[in-house]
C-alpha cells in the first residue's frame, strides 16, 4: 500500500508523522509530496481544505493533522503500538505529548509572528507570551522522568527540541536542563531522527 504525505522539510509536525512512519517500518511506504501551505491556491487543499501540512491521503481517505496521521499508522504495523491503549501508560504519554506539542505550536507561532509580518508589525508581546509558554512546559518535562523508549510522546518531544535547535537556537533551552538535554542527546542519535533533519 502507497500513501502520499503532503509535507515541508522544516515542518516538525511533518517531522513527528515522518518520525513514527521509521519507528514503525512503515516509511517506504509513504510518497512524499511538498507543498506550500502558504501559496494562496496551494494544491494542499485539495486533499486537506486547512491547506497545512502534514496531510495523510490513504486509501481510507485523507488524514489531516500529525497526531491523527501517527494513529493512522499505527493501526498498519505488527510491532507494540506506539500510542498505547492501557488507560495506565496512555494517559501519561498523552499528557507528555499535549506538552511537546505545545512547545512545537508555541514556537511555530513566534516564528511566524517573526517571519511573516512586515517587521514594524511585529508584536513583541506574542513573542514574550510563547517564549514563555515554551519555558514554562520545558521546566515541566525537565522535572520528569524521561525513558528511553519510544511512543508518541518521545518522538514529539524529540521533534520539538530538534526544532528549537533548528528555530530557536536563542532559547538555549539545555540551559538548567542537564537531564532532558541527555535525554535528547541519545534520542536524536536515533535512525529515525537523523533520517528527518529539518532543512529549509
Amino acid at each position: 500500500m502507497t500513501m502520499r504525505l503532503w509535507y515541508s522539510p522544516a515542518s516538525p509536525f511533518v517531522r513527528k508523522v515522518l518520525v513514527f512512519a521509521h519507528e514503525t517500518g512503515l516509511a517506504d511506504s509513504i510518497e512524499l509530496v511538498p507543498g506550500n501551505v502558504w501559496e494562496p491556491d496551494t494544491e494542499i487543499t485539495k486533499d486537506n481544505p486547512l491547506g497545512k501540512v502534514p496531510a495523510l491521503s490513504t486509501p481510507e481517505g485523507v488524514f489531516a493533522g500529525s497526531y491523527l496521521c501517527c494513529e493512522y499508522l499505527d493501526s498498519l504495523h505488527a510491532g507494540a503500538r506506539l500510542i498505547p491503549s492501557e488507560p495506565a501508560e496512555r494517559w501519561p504519554v498523552l499528557q507528555l505529548h499535549a506538552f511537546a506539542d505545545g512547545i512545537i505550536e508555541a514556537t511555530v507561532a513566534s516564528i511566524t509572528e517573526q517571519l511573516r509580518r512586515p517587521k514594524e508589525y511585529v508584536y513583541q508581546g506574542t513573542l514574550d507570551r510563547q517564549k514563555d509558554k515554551s519555558v514554562r512546559t520545558l521546566d515541566r518535562i525537565a522535572a520528569m522522568k524521561l525513558a528511553q523508549t519510544t511512543n508518541i510522546a518521545t518522538i514529539t518531544l524529540g521533534c520539538a527540541l530538534g526544532y528549537l535547535d533548528f528555530r530557536a537556537p536563542q532559547l538555549a533551552w539545555r540551559e538548567g536542563r542537564d537531564g532532558l538535554s541527555q535525554w535528547y542527546e541519545t534520542f536524536s542519535a536515533r535512525k529515525s531522527m537523523q533520517a528527518t533533519v529539518p532543512h529549509v
